[in-house]
């Protein structure tokens, strides 16, 4: 059995404590309680609920580390250098709409750096995690992203833009571009788990603007340990200020990023 360190189990046991509620819920998802934030952004009751358990839980086991969580915003720590990135329930519309794809994503940042996630599907107990330097595991078993070298036979996943959310018409554009030239585009609801499905090389690819550090950051320390190749889309390492991704293998990431690229000039409005 793969050994954990004493940060990835926390992580586990918090995430399979809180992920108890939401699947009761989930089984019930024609009653929940839900409130709406904004233009088809709901949160739930087992969302808020979700996230205190982890709240409570993990700091109990790291009471100086700080938080990030979608729910309750920055939690400030007395230790300045750590902090949690926690979404509690990524995939909500699917939740709600009693579609069997969401997790919850918990992160660790050190500093500028995240170094350790956990990502966990209750439905298909599948958990994802990672820890800097020690590899990727989908519960035991090692994860390695795909070994795919072509475009053409690649399958790449994204997240589309809905009701209340910018960035319609440029999404288009790159749509058209990459579509073209892969096998396959997917559109699951959950970037943390298209971050996770990269890591086990079930998708070769993913891109997504618009995200907030608590939808990655789990993810891109799994890919990274899964020996994956991750930026944002100027390719750069600025992926949880500018809220952009895209994350492949290494002989991918350099023609996604140029295809991307090829389409942001039909992006900009004309002059005159």
């Amino acid at each position: 059995m793969t050994r954990q360190t004493a940060h990835i189990y926390v992580m586990i046991r918090a995430a399979k404590r809180a992920a108890r509620g939401l699947v009761r819920d989930f089984g019930e998802v024609e009653q929940l309680q839900v409130s709406q934030k904004g233009p088809a952004d709901f949160v739930s009751v087992a969302d808020t609920r979700a996230e205190r358990a982890l709240y409570e839980d993990l700091s109990r086991a790291r009471p100086g580390y700080g938080f990030l969580m979608e729910e309750s915003g920055t939690k400030e720590g007395t230790d300045p250098d750590h902090r949690w990135l926690v979404d509690p329930l990524d995939g909500t519309a699917n939740f709600l709409h009693g579609i069997p794809h969401f997790c919850i994503s918990i992160g660790l940042q050190q500093g500028n750096e995240v170094i350790a996630g956990v990502i966990y599907d209750p439905i298909k107990d599948e958990t994802f995690w990672a820890d800097k330097g020690l590899g990727a595991f989908l519960n035991d078993r090692r994860l390695r992203v795909s070994a795919r070298r072509n475009m053409n036979e690649a399958v790449i996943a994204t997240g589309i833009p809905f009701l209340g959310r910018e960035g319609h018409r440029p999404f288009l554009a790159e749509m058209e571009a990459v579509m073209a030239e892969v096998a396959g585009i997917r559109r699951f609801g959950a970037a943390a788990l298209d971050l996770a499905y990269v890591a086990a090389g079930r998708f070769d690819g993913f891109w997504e603007s618009g995200l907030e550090p608590w939808d990655m950051g789990a993810g891109i320390i799994i890919v990274r340990e899964a020996g994956g190749f991750i930026t944002d889309l100027d390719g750069g390492d600025s992926m949880l200020t500018k809220g952009t991704i895209a994350a492949t293998n290494v002989n991918l990431h350099k023609p996604l990023l140029d295809l991307l690229r090829k389409a942001r000039p039909l992006q900009q409005p004309s002059q005159g």
